[in-house]
């Protein structure tokens, strides 16, 4: 099964998704990201926060929508953050969406050590949504349960 995670840079937020997800996904499943507006590069921090936590981040780069669309995704997560008025990418198709909405910690105006927890955050966000997405029974769920739980998804703080 194949996600596509989408943010507007994808320098951040579906970076983290992206890896993330694919260091913990069950065999068959496989994760990818992009961005409506991508920024040519992932952010410094999103890299160092990727090694310190001893992550792969080896073929990370900033993509657009139409790099991922060859990877035809099961399910499209936007992750933009509400709060930040960001226009999130809408990616037409049959995948399932959902919008699993994070702040972007590369935004704030802080000293690079207390942006640093900020990723951290972020990154504890993203796992214990994936908790409960690897949690699910993909085998027992119809599409329109699967649907459903993986828009439940997006309230976990």
């Amino acid at each position: 099964m194949n996600f596509l995670f989408l943010c507007t840079g994808n320098s951040c937020r579906s970076i983290l998704s992206e890896v993330l997800f694919n260091v913990r996904a069950p065999e068959g499943f496989h994760a990818y990201s992009a961005g409506s507006k991508p920024s040519g590069h992932v952010h410094p921090l999103t890299l160092k926060t990727l090694n310190n936590l001893n992550l792969p981040t080896e073929g990370l780069y900033s993509k657009t929508i139409a790099e991922c669309e060859q990877f035809e995704p099961d399910v499209v997560i936007t992750v933009c953050g509400s709060a930040a008025q960001e226009a999130c990418p809408i990616y037409f198709g049959s995948a399932i969406k959902a919008h699993w909405g994070l702040e972007d910690p590369s935004h704030l105006e802080l000293a690079d050590d207390i942006k640093l927890a900020a990723f951290l955050d972020t990154v504890a966000h993203i796992n214990r949504r994936l908790d409960a997405l690897f949690a699910l029974d993909f085998k027992q769920l119809s599409r329109e349960e699967l649907n459903k739980e993986i828009q439940k998804i997006s309230e976990i703080q």
